[in-house]
C-alpha cells in the first residue's frame, strides 16, 4: 500500500529500506515475507502502472524527467580532468533503474568473487566466495524467473535457468556465425516472467508484471504480504545517530521534515546516492560522515566501459525486430586479462542512426573544418542503410578496477547534487585495447562498425563507493554488508561490490539483497 505519514509515525517498523531499485526491493519482499514490517522510502513519484516509458537521455526538463520517473537532474563528472554535465541512465521512483533495463541478468564467474591460481583476483578476493554466494544466485535466478541458456564455457551448472523461447531466426544465424568463428554463444539470460500475451518488452517500463525488475519482483510482491508499505516522493536526507549507536532516519516530504526509526535499516539509494547520504549524515560522533572513519565513503568508484558496435547481419538473415538474445563469454578472460561478456542490446541502428554516427566522426576529425562535410553524411548513411539493411547493436561490458581516487563526492551546497570524480587508469586503457581487438576477430564475415570511439563509462552501472571487506582500515562495510561501527545499518545495492565484474551487475545485487536480508532475520 502507499502510506501516509499519519500512518507510519504510529508504526513499529522493524525495517526501513531507503530505496527500491533491486538491491531495496528485494532486501525489502524478503523482509516483509519473513514477517517482518517493512517501509520502503522512495524519492520518486509512484506514477502509473500502465506506462511503458522508455528511458531518454535527451530530455532537459526536470519536471518531465521526474513525472516519467528518470534522474531529474543532470550529474557533475570531472572525467579525466574535463568537468562536464550528463544526464545519467538512472531512474527515480519504485523499481529505480531497473524498471527501464533490458532485464539482463549474468551470473558472474568464479573468479569475479575468488582469488584462483590460474586466475588471481585484483584485491585478493571478495570476503564471500562464490561457493557461499552460489546459493543466493540460484535464489534470485528463481525470484526472477530468468530463462535463457546454459554459458557452453561455464563448469558451474545454473539449475534455475528456465529454457527460452526458440531463437528468432535472425539471432540463430548471428550465433551461428560465431560459432563457425570459433566461439561459444548462448542464449542470454533474461527476466521475463511468461504470462500469457507476454511480448518480451526489453529497455522500458513493462505496464504488465512480465518483466522482472525491483518494482516487479521486489516492491509489489512485498506490500501484497500486507506487511510492507511504501512512501513516495520522499527525500531521505541524512542518518542520524541514537545513544546506543544505531542510526535514524531523516527525511523530506511535501517540504515537511520527519525523523523515522527501525530496529534495521537498509541503505540501498544506489553507488552513487548511498555514498552520499552518509557523507551528509555528519555530527559531532561523525565528522567525516558516518560509516566514514577510514575516509572511504565514496571512494573506489567503479563503471563498466562500454564497448558499444554495429553489425549488419544482411538482409537474408530474417530479423524482424532488434536482436535480444545473443552473448558470449569468450573473451571475459583472455591473454591473462580481466575483459568481459560480449551481449546484444535490443537495439537497431537504421538511416538516423548512422547519420549521427558519421557526423560524430566528422566532429572528432579535420572535415570538421569543410563547409558542408556534415550535411554530406546523409549520402553514405543512405546508401548503408539501403545495401546493408538494419544494423544490430551489440555491446562488450569492460571490468572495472577499483582506484580509491575514483569517487563520489558531496557538494556541501547542494548535498542533493550528484557528483563524480573519474579518471579512466592507464591499465584500463590497456585492456581496453585488447577487448576492442577480440570483438573485431569475433565477428568475421560480418561487417562490424564500433560506435564508441573515446572510452565511455557506463554510467548505469556505478559500483564500489561503499566497500566491502573484513579489514575495517579498507572497507566501509563487513562480509554481512553492515556498515562498520553501526549495529543496525545495512547495505543493498552495488556499492559494496569490492569489483565491477564483467557482467551486468543486476544479479549479483539481488543475490547478495537475498544474503544480507537473511543476515537481519537472523540479527537480534
Amino acid at each position: 500500500m502507499q502510506a501516509q505519514i499519519s500512518d507510519i509515525r504510529d508504526t513499529h517498523w522493524d525495517a526501513i529500506v531507503i530505496g527500491t531499485g533491486v538491491g531495496g526491493g528485494v532486501a525489502g519482499r524478503a523482509l516483509a515475507e519473513a514477517g517482518m514490517k517493512v517501509l520502503f522510502l522512495e524519492k520518486g513519484r509512484a506514477g502509473f502502472r500502465t506506462e511503458e516509458t522508455a528511458l531518454n537521455l535527451d530530455m532537459p526538463d526536470p519536471v518531465a524527467r521526474a513525472i516519467r520517473g528518470f534522474w531529474p537532474d543532470p550529474i557533475s563528472v570531472n572525467l579525466d580532468g574535463r568537468p562536464q554535465e550528463i544526464f545519467a541512465p538512472i531512474g527515480v521512483g519504485p523499481g529505480g533503474s531497473s524498471v527501464f533495463y533490458a532485464a539482463t541478468l549474468e551470473r558472474p564467474e568464479p573468479h569475479d568473487l575468488d582469488d584462483l591460481p590460474d586466475r588471481p583476483h585484483p584485491t585478493g578476493g571478495w570476503p564471500v566466495g562464490f561457493a557461499a554466494m552460489r546459493p543466493w544466485f540460484d535464489a534470485a535466478q528463481t525470484m526472477f524467473h530468468i530463462h535463457g541458456e546454459p554459458d557452453p564455457l561455464s563448469c558451474v551448472p545454473s539449475p534455475a535457468v528456465a529454457a527460452p523461447h526458440p531463437a528468432a531466426p535472425g539471432d540463430a544465424m548471428i550465433m551461428d556465425r560465431l560459432r563457425g568463428n570459433g566461439l561459444h554463444p548462448y542464449r542470454l539470460h533474461t527476466a521475463v516472467k511468461r504470462l500469457d500475451g507476454c511480448k518480451d518488452c526489453l529497455g522500458h517500463k513493462c505496464p504488465r508484471a512480465c518483466k522482472m525488475d525491483g518494482r516487479s519482483a521486489g516492491v509489489e510482491p512485498a506490500l501484497a504480504t500486507g506487511n510492507a508499505a511504501l512512501l513516495t516522493g520522499c527525500e531521505v536526507t541524512r542518518l542520524t545517530r541514537n545513544d546506543d549507536h544505531s542510526v535514524s532516519v531523516e527525511m523530506c516530504r511535501d517540504g515537511l521534515f520527519e525523523t523515522l526509526s527501525a530496529r534495521h535499516v537498509v541503505l540501498a539509494a544506489g553507488a552513487l546516492t548511498s555514498p552520499r547520504l552518509l557523507l551528509a549524515s555528519r555530527s559531532e560522533q561523525d565528522p567525516k560522515g558516518i560509516g566514514n572513519a577510514a575516509g572511504l565513503v565514496g571512494c573506489n568508484l567503479m563503471f563498466h566501459l562500454n564497448e558499444i558496435f554495429a553489425l549488419w547481419p544482411g538482409k537474408s538473415a530474417g530479423f524482424t525486430g532488434p536482436s535480444k538474445s545473443v552473448g558470449f563469454r569468450d573473451h571475459y578472460f583472455a591473454k591473462g586479462q580481466r575483459l568481459g561478456m560480449v551481449q546484444a542490446m535490443g537495439i537497431d541502428v537504421g538511416y538516423g542512426e548512422i547519420v549521427h554516427h558519421l557526423r560524430g566522426r566528422v566532429a572528432r576529425s579535420w572535415m570538421r573544418h569543410v563547409p558542408g562535410a556534415m550535411d554530406l553524411t546523409r549520402i553514405p548513411a543512405a546508401i548503408g542503410a539501403k545495401v546493408m539493411g538494419t544494423a544490430k547493436v551489440f555491446v562488450g561490458l569492460l571490468e572495472d578496477l577499483p582506484y580509491a581516487e575514483n569517487r563520489v563526492v558531496l557538494d556541501a551546497d547542494n548535498p542533493g547534487q550528484i557528483m563524480l570524480e573519474y579518471r579512466v587508469s592507464e591499465e584500463l586503457l590497456a585492456r581496453r585495447k585488447l577487448f576492442r581487438r577480440l570483438i573485431r576477430n569475433s565477428f568475421k564475415g560480418t561487417r562490424t562498425a564500433f560506435l564508441t570511439h573515446e572510452p565511455e563509462p557506463n554510467f548505469g552501472h556505478p559500483c564500489g563507493t561503499l566497500r566491502m571487506g573484513v579489514d575495517v582500515g579498507k572497507s566501509v562495510v563487513n562480509a554481512e554488508c553492515r556498515v562498520h561501527d553501526v549495529p543496525n545499518l545495512w547495505v543493498t545495492d552495488a556499492s559494496v561490490f569490492p569489483t565491477s565484474m564483467g557482467v551486468n551487475p543486476s544479479l549479483t545485487i539481488a543475490a547478495n539483497a537475498l544474503r544480507v536480508a537473511d543476515r537481519i532475520k537472523d540479527s537480534k
